[in-house]
């Protein structure tokens, strides 16, 4: 692969240049924030940084007023704007508030951290996105590039914020981002030189108008691609499928699939992937992969087109998958406990992410669910429910929700703590059967993170 030259680049000299005496605000001081309160203000821009939480809950205050960084906290009040002023939108804070749309009417720039960032960035980009997956898809590759003796920055949406990359004056041979669609709502230039998209299923239905608006957000990622850039994207998911035939936009497209075979990118045969490469075949057998799972073989596919595509020789892509185990909280094994396997995927977040993670069980199921929903229609499982499911077990704030959607196609019991419905689900597991914790919903009604509510099940668990 030729690495085509970035539109912008130049790393922290140029930042400087550009960004110097900029008027610059910063939306919502999370880590994101943080770190793009921190750049900017290294850049030499007149920095304010405004979250909605009181100045007593935001951990880095201190430290950002010490720098000269003003803050606005308790809700953005007596915040003015002007004509060519860069506002920063934290991938938390929705891009349609009236703060933000109050910025554009005045003529203010409103940006994602990660197009803050690509306007530095000389390395050429790899960003994935989609539902589900992209956390596991974004280390493996840059594990992979790493193994190939590539230098690598990983971040984005994981990790570290890509900002940090610009302001530490990294050199990497690549930058590999996890990209949410909470990026793409206010990207302008972003042009990933490999961009992936996994997947599109119902989630963060709360924070856009409908599906459709949710699934263009992710076709975003393509926008900006030219002839030299790469489109790597699932065919099999039916909503991108769709999008495919119509085509993405100028990058080369590489599809792959697990179900049927495409005539070219990378498709299942003979219990191997497949990679059509310049008229030639790849074969890169399942049997060597440490990840398990048809989710994870499309995971895989993507891997290993944009490795290929950078350049990475086929036998450092297969050392690297066949020692490759995976994420904690993402289908991890927890224990076997009298013939009862304990399956932690707190990282499920969404109906999509339990889809996958039943598909890829065998026997039944006591499947433990819910949590702060998000918006999507879990009649979406009704099929899998019915065929899998022994019983279900249901907590937070979705369970009354979840209920009355699939309550009569399994067992249901509502619980009203965590521990109760460990407890019970092992109480009623038999033999044979996997507990799964994959709550199809956040975790912020009843935990910090979905991290936290997989460590706690990780206990509660290895208690038994």
């Amino acid at each position: 692969m030729s690495i085509k030259e970035t539109k912008f680049g130049g790393g922290l000299r140029r930042a400087r240049q550009i960004l110097g005496g900029k008027n610059a605000l910063v939306v919502g001081l999370a880590n994101t924030g943080v770190s793009a309160s921190r750049f900017l203000k290294k850049c030499g821009a007149k920095v304010t940084a405004t979250d909605m939480r009181p100045l007593e809950e935001l951990p880095a205050a201190k430290e950002l007023i010490d720098s000269g960084v003003k803050i606005a906290a308790g809700g953005h009040k007596g915040i003015t704007f002007n004509s060519g002023e860069l506002v920063v939108v934290s991938p938390g804070v929705p891009y349609d508030i009236p703060l933000l749309n109050e910025a554009r009417e005045k003529g203010a720039e409103v940006i994602s951290d990660i197009e803050l960032a690509y306007r530095f960035i000389d390395a050429p980009i790899i960003a994935i996105a989609g539902t589900n997956g992209k956390t596991t898809t974004t280390t493996l590759i840059g594990r992979i590039l790493e193994d190939a003796g590539k230098k690598v920055f990983v971040g984005g949406n994981i990790g570290t914020p890509a900002v940090e990359y610009v302001e530490n004056e990294g050199d990497a041979d690549f930058v590999v981002l996890e990209i949410s669609s909470f990026h793409l709502e206010t990207t302008k230039d972003f042009n990933p030189h490999i961009g992936i998209l996994l997947n599109i299923t119902e989630d963060h239905l709360d924070r856009y108008r409908d599906f459709d608006h949710y699934a263009e957000t992710k076709f975003r990622l393509f926008e900006n691609q030219d002839e030299c850039d790469w489109a790597v994207v699932n065919v099999g998911d039916p909503v991108i499928r769709k999008r495919f035939e119509g085509g993405f936009g100028k990058g080369k497209a590489v599809p792959f699939t697990v179900s049927g075979a495409p005539g070219r990118g990378l498709f299942l045969k003979d219990n191997a992937v497949v990679f059509i490469k310049d008229g030639k075949q790849e074969l890169y057998p399942v049997a060597g992969f440490r990840l398990r799972g048809l989710h994870n073989i499309e995971n895989i596919m993507s891997v290993i087109a944009a490795a290929r595509l950078a350049g990475i020789p086929e036998e450092v892509i297969k050392k690297t998958l066949s020692e490759f185990e995976g994420l904690h909280h993402r289908m991890e094994f927890v224990r076997e406990l009298e013939g009862v396997t304990y399956i932690d995927d707190s990282k499920g977040t969404n109906i999509g992410a339990l889809v996958m993670a039943l598909r890829g069980l065998g026997g039944n199921v006591v499947l433990i669910a819910g949590g702060r929903d998000k918006g999507g229609d879990y009649r979406v499982l009704s099929g899998l429910v019915k065929e899998k499911v022994k019983l279900l077990v249901l907590i937070g704030e979705a369970r009354f929700k979840i209920k009355e959607a699939l309550g009569s196609l399994a067992e249901t019991v509502i619980v009203d703590t965590f521990e109760d419905a460990v407890k019970l689900s092992h109480e009623r597991a038999a033999a044979g059967d996997t507990v799964l914790l994959c709550p199809a919903c956040s975790s912020f009604d009843m935990f910090k993170s979905y991290k936290e509510r997989g460590e706690r099940f990780r206990k509660l668990v290895e208690a038994l």
